[in-house]
């Protein structure tokens, strides 16, 4: 029977919890720079370049988010008040299951807003791409894979995050050698970012008639789904532009005025040219593009050099630095060895119940 002594005593450190994060986020300083970034997208000329405006866009529209979640947390802090009021006049036990459900929810909304902030890169909001190949080992690791593999789409399906397969190589026996997934949903990738590395398995191998025990792993991969959000800050000063008569078919316009045009980017040395129109400004304007286009794809294949080395990095380091090991036999156990998370439920892990183990990895890494 719930007592409305306990609840009012379980309510006073949920109170400070949520006064020291009001304070952490700090509602006013929030207010003041959208202020600000109104009076900027206000100015004469701002919206000359839409394109330079797209950080600013970018940071009001997390700001506003983080505006309409503030106030949601305000309402909800504000109804636990008016309860405990009412519970206080009235103990009947309905009242004191609302109030009960009220402190829940408040309890809820703090800590999800508090993962939020843990989860403050810009790349944490993106869909992920999810990788997991088997150890060394045979069947036995191709299982253990594709175990990894239902505990990941078990837990995108608790999200509601959208799973897609992007690559799939079935194993020999059982199981899979390798597999690609796309998870989309918000924050997917600051969610499963902490999964990347080694896993271990310990049990009893079902592959084996002798019964033996047997320790398998499997690497985990993930990054977060950007390459069509890439921004190419292309700076006039950092372009030489060159102008030249264009050569070929075009008639003695073409041939007697500089229309054509050659841009060099500086930085990186790569060259995009246009001589097709007879306007030097709309040569221009295609030159630009086509430059745009090269920086673009020398940063998808700077990003995609980055990944293969991670992953070359983790390879010559081998299976010794397993991140987590799942103990079926002779015991039953999953521990974090970054955090030092354990559970016994290992079957509810492997069900995808691993929210606890992602919580506990971003508290751990911000200290």
């Amino acid at each position: 029977m719930l007592q409305y002594a306990d609840l009012k005593t379980e309510s006073l450190p949920l109170m400070d919890k949520y006064d020291s994060l009001w304070r952490r986020l700090d509602p006013a300083a929030i207010s003041e720079r959208l202020t600000e970034i109104e009076h900027e997208l206000t100015k004469p000329g701002a919206w000359d370049r839409p394109e330079a405006l797209r950080p600013i866009l970018k940071e009001k529209s997390r700001l506003e988010d983080k505006a309409a979640r503030l106030s949601a947390l305000r309402k909800r802090r504000d109804d636990v008040e008016e309860w405990l009021v009412l519970a206080q006049d009235e103990q009947s036990q309905d009242v004191l299951t609302a109030l009960r459900e009220q402190i829940d929810a408040l309890e809820r909304l703090i800590e999800e807003m508090e993962l939020a902030e843990l989860l403050s890169q810009p790349e944490d909001k993106s869909a992920a791409i999810l990788e997991i190949h088997p150890g060394a080992g045979g069947t036995e690791a191709q299982d253990w894979a594709e175990m990894l593999l239902r505990m990941y789409r078990r837990w995108a399906e608790r999200m509601d995050f959208k799973v897609s397969f992007l690559d799939f190589l079935e194993g020999d026996e059982a199981g899979v050698k390798s597999v690609t997934l796309q998870i989309e949903g918000s924050y997917a990738y600051g969610f499963l970012k902490g999964e990347a590395g080694i896993h271990r398995l310990i049990r009893i191998s079902p592959f084996d008639a002798s019964g033996r025990r047997h320790t398998s792993f499997a690497s985990v991969d993930v990054y977060p789904d950007v390459e069509d959000d890439i921004e190419i800050d292309l700076r006039e000063e950092d372009v030489r532009v060159d102008t030249y008569r264009a050569s070929g078919a075009g008639g003695q316009h073409v041939n007697k005025t500089s229309s054509a045009v050659r841009l060099t980017h500086l930085p990186t040395g790569i060259v995009a040219q246009c001589q097709t129109e007879k306007s030097q400004i709309r040569n221009k304007e295609t030159a630009y593009k086509i430059l745009r286009a090269r920086l673009y794809e020398v940063e998808v294949k700077k990003r995609q050099a980055e990944r293969q080395a991670q992953y070359e990095t983790k390879e010559a380091i081998g299976f010794g630095s397993q991140i987590r090991t799942y103990t079926l036999q002779p015991y039953r156990l999953v521990k974090d060895h970054r955090t030092g998370t354990e559970i016994g439920n290992v079957e509810a892990v492997l069900d995808g119940e691993i929210d606890h183990l992602i919580r506990s990895y971003l508290l751990h890494v911000h200290g």
